[in-house]
């Protein structure tokens, strides 16, 4: 029988993991056995909240500032994961923003933003995740570190008005898989999530109005807008090592968003 808490032993950092997605994969993590980081640069109180749930379900948990687009951040950050648990296994590389507008109007600082913390960010984490995982051993069968990037159906759909972030998600895939690419023989796996719409905070005003939430749920097939948890279930698979021989590959999240609906009926 597979076991309810698969992480057990596991150490993980969770990166933006003070809302949303990034909250409830923590949360999951946690749940599943992981001793979590909770990553975040803006709310204390959002790590704290995010923290207390992760204790509330039996887990074990500390927030840590960082701001994952600072080389010297991100290498304190698993440094003092390691001084606490000993180890780091996962990375969930979450933290991600949005500054949206025309690519005529959008300000460079914008454009700037978005790359320095959804693509940056990430290539940071993960370069770290990957210098801690090389070369060591571990109590277990399964991989010797997880890397688990977090895109968006926008690395495959363009996306007006949102260029910077489209950008940003296409060249996390990418990253991705040229990580997969390098680091297998490490026994070190890499692989992505790309969720769709999701309600989140930074979605709210569009899935509570009505005509919002109409026009989200034409774009998804499955008929329901999707939850944090739903992603985080994905999460908690790729980290353990019942998907071992999943490697380079992003799983998707989107309730069939990106089988473009528009054409069911001949386009």
């Amino acid at each position: 029988m597979p076991s309810d808490r698969p992480l057990d032993q596991r150490v993980a950092i969770v990166t933006g993991a003070s809302s949303g997605i990034g909250s409830a994969c923590a949360v999951a993590l946690g749940a599943a056995g992981a001793r979590v980081v909770v990553n975040y640069h803006g709310s204390e109180d959002g790590a704290q909240d995010t923290v207390a749930e992760v204790e509330a379900r039996g887990g074990e948990a500390f927030e840590h500032k960082a701001d994952v687009s600072d080389e010297v951040q991100v290498d304190a950050m698993f440094a003092e994961a390691v001084r606490r648990y000993e180890r780091v296994d996962i990375l969930v590389n979450n933290a991600g923003i949005q500054k949206d507008a025309s690519v005529l109007d959008m300000e460079v600082s914008d454009w700037d933003a978005v790359m320095n913390i959804d693509l940056r960010g990430s290539f940071l984490c993960a370069r770290a995740a990957a210098r801690h995982f090389c070369g060591r051993e571990t109590h277990w069968t399964g991989a010797a570190g997880n890397i688990i990037f977090m895109t968006s159906v926008h690395e495959r759909i363009p996306w007006a008005g949102h260029a910077n972030y489209a950008a940003a998600k296409a060249g996390t895939a990418m990253l991705m898989k040229s990580c997969a690419q390098e680091f297998g023989h490490e026994r070190i796996r890499v692989n992505a999530v790309a969720p769709g719409a999701i309600k989140t905070a930074i979605n709210q005003e569009v899935w509570e109005s009505e005509e919002g939430r109409r026009d989200m749920l034409s774009k998804i097939p499955y008929g329901r807008i999707g939850e944090p948890e739903d992603v985080a279930k994905a999460v908690v698979w790729l980290a353990s090592d019942d998907s071992d021989y999943v490697h380079g590959h992003t799983l998707i999240i989107d309730g069939g968003m990106t089988l473009h609906p528009h054409f069911r009926e001949g386009g």
